[in-house]
């Protein structure tokens, strides 16, 4: 026990001096090169006014939510696969993603414009428009996989069938929008964090802050129900109870992720891996690496994605499934 808190330790302590490194290279990308002396001058109030509000009103708040949506999504995926028994669950192959999309696409379809689709307003809407869609998936899946019970293998079917369902829907609005729009949820729904700013983070930051600890203490839930449902039973845990909470969980984050960020898909899928190959499957362990990782990767995808082009934007989801879709690949070869 002693040997895997230190490696839960070592772990954490890379991954975290990772994303400080990368969080450092990311302020310096961009349109406008920012060094890293200058940014200390803007840090510690003596840089000029045209970097600071480079760095504070776009860059910083842009990075932030890159964060806080990789380990909201690690999360999420982290929670999935452990519920589902399934390495291979994600919000967005389950088809959790697809109906908070199809939700904000529903949003900005009727009240682009209106007093609820423009200005700080519709910035914090948006997040319950997504968790709208996002628990109307969850319960269309779960309703679906019910069968004197809720076995993995039909939980994950009815996710890839509603997510195909859901994406055909989103398809059909999206032609029914102007160009303009379309164009907007065309980029947003393949996984975009560019042009957010500080609302964004205090739209998405209380749902983080607040169930992400949740999550841990649920974990030992969790660990429980790897064993199977009548061991958990065995054991005193109201199992179909507990798979509905950490389901809301999953959905919550996932949802509040999606609002924000997009459809980004694979994360939720490959952090959890990554963190469980690291420092094993006790969930007290994996869950918070898998968050550091999943922030860590988005992160990195986004800095990727600046590099490539500095002058347009490039969908930091795209980025993810470049990267994601070999390892998909991986695990289904391997299994």
């Amino acid at each position: 026990m002693l040997h895997t808190g230190r490696k839960v330790v070592f772990v954490s302590v890379i991954t975290a001096i990772a994303i400080a490194v990368v969080f450092i290279i990311s302020l310096n990308l961009g349109t406008i090169r920012i060094s890293p002396a200058e940014v200390l001058q803007v840090i510690t109030g003596s840089g000029s006014d045209q970097n600071r509000t480079v760095l504070i009103h776009f860059r910083l708040p842009r990075m932030v939510i890159a964060l806080l949506i990789g380990a909201g999504i690690a999360i999420s995926g982290a929670i999935l696969q452990s519920v589902s028994r399934n390495p291979l669950a994600d919000p967005g192959i389950l088809g959790i993603n697809a109906g908070a999309g199809l939700s904000v696409v529903l949003y900005i379809f009727y009240f682009q414009g209106g007093a609820l689709g423009s200005g700080w307003l519709s910035i914090y809407m948006m997040p319950f428009a997504a968790l709208l869609g996002a628990f109307a998936a969850a319960l269309l899946i779960y309703t679906v996989a019910w069968k004197d019970g809720v076995t993995p293998v039909r939980l994950i079917l009815s996710g890839i069938g509603v997510n195909a369902g859901f994406g055909a829907f989103i398809i059909v609005f999206q032609l029914m929008m102007d160009p303009n729009d379309f164009m907007k949820a065309t980029i947003w729904l393949s996984g975009s964090i560019w042009g957010t700013s500080w609302p964004y983070v205090g739209a998405v930051l209380p749902w983080i802050v607040l169930l992400i600890p949740w999550v841990l203490y649920k974990s030992r839930y969790l660990n429980a129900m790897q064993l199977g449902d009548q061991a958990a039973a065995g054991l005193g845990i109201r199992v179909e109870r507990e798979r509905r909470v950490l389901l809301f969980i999953a959905v919550a984050l996932a949802g509040a992720c999606v609002s924000v960020g997009g459809g980004i898909t694979f994360l939720g899928l490959i952090a959890p891996h990554l963190a469980r190959k690291l420092v094993g499957p006790r969930h007290q362990s994996y869950l918070p690496v898998s968050a550091l990782l999943g922030a860590l990767l988005l992160l990195g995808a986004d800095m990727i994605g600046k590099m490539l082009m500095a002058n347009a934007e490039v969908p930091v989801g795209l980025v993810v499934a470049c990267l994601g879709a070999p390892y998909f690949i991986y695990l289904l070869i391997k299994d």
